[in-house]
């Protein structure tokens, strides 16, 4: 059989990906034009369709998945291998790709970034706000930002930020002539501002905890929104009732604008964690940054 193209094979590899054309060419440094062509060139050679195309959007076939998955690791692996050789420079460098959710994206990794990047100008960060729980090896992502209960047991974690709990706040208007709620169950009675989650694309149930006790409430309102802070607005608005993580709502909790309810059922979780996987080799460029986010942490216990 004739050997594969690298060049090819790594080109559908970034359009899979990426899900774009555009944003693949822009990462490999190649003409969009130029992007096409190849991947193009790669499905005539193999016979088979791995992409499909719209005018809007790029997604891999059923082939176009079992390839990437087959071969998505291994090329993560060999950049992770090249960015290793920068041990033999003065000067670390290289790539890192991160996924987290807007609020740890926000309060915690952009605050390290800003003291650890001056120090190392020739490491770049690309951080991907995406609120699902993606895969990170498939996604090709160094590393992924989550609560630490939510961290799969076959990945490497560690902690970047302290315990921290939800809040369920809400405008002083909105409750003008209203029962705030006493349990969670008094939800339901309430207009509430939803959360859709991309990963199953169904909405959020809210968590709560008391005396041992476990309660999931689905929530009705007139918004939902997959972004953090579009609920704070909403609730600031008067629009309903929003389920923040409590650092993100405390300084309107403490200026009035907000008022917090049922906090004796919003128990402690394991603080963000950043998570990655054992198999995959780590740059030096990657475990300084690990080092920094760690020291971060323990700063503010």
């Amino acid at each position: 059989m004739a050997r594969r193209p690298f060049d090819r094979l790594h080109a559908f590899v970034a359009v899979a990906t990426e899900r774009s054309f555009t944003r693949a060419a822009a990462r490999l440094g190649l003409a969009q034009s130029s992007l096409s062509q190849t991947v193009r060139e790669l499905e005539e050679e193999l016979g088979i369709r791995l992409l499909t195309r719209s005018t809007r959007s790029v997604a891999p076939t059923e082939a176009g998945e079992r390839l990437l998955r087959s071969i998505g690791p291994q090329f993560a692996e060999m950049e992770a291998a090249l960015d290793a050789l920068s041990e033999l420079r003065d000067k670390p460098a290289g790539t890192i790709r991160i996924t987290a959710g807007e609020h740890p994206a926000v309060s915690v990794l952009q605050p390290a970034l800003a003291r650890f990047l001056p120090s190392y100008p020739d490491i770049h960060v690309e951080l991907i706000i995406d609120q699902g729980l993606t895969n990170i090896v498939a996604d090709q992502f160094d590393a992924g930002v989550r609560l630490g209960e939510q961290v799969a047991r076959d990945m490497i974690a560690v902690r970047i930020g302290p315990d921290m709990r939800m809040a369920v706040v809400v405008s002083p208007g909105y409750l003008s002539g209203r029962d705030p709620p006493l349990v969670p169950q008094d939800l339901t009675q309430h207009r509430c501002i939803n959360m859709r989650m991309p990963t199953h694309d169904s909405l959020f149930a809210w968590e709560f905890e008391k005396d041992g006790r476990e309660v999931k409430v689905r929530v009705e309102g007139q918004l939902t929104y997959n972004s953090l802070a579009l609920r704070l607005s909403a609730a600031l608005d008067g629009l309903g009732l929003a389920y923040l993580p409590e650092p993100y709502a405390e300084a309107h909790v403490a200026s009035g604008r907000l008022i917090q309810v049922l906090q004796d059922w919003c128990p402690l979780f394991a603080g963000y964690h950043l998570y990655y996987s054992s198999r995959r080799q780590a740059s030096p460029a990657f475990r300084l940054l690990v080092e920094a986010l760690r020291q971060q942490a323990g700063s503010k216990r």
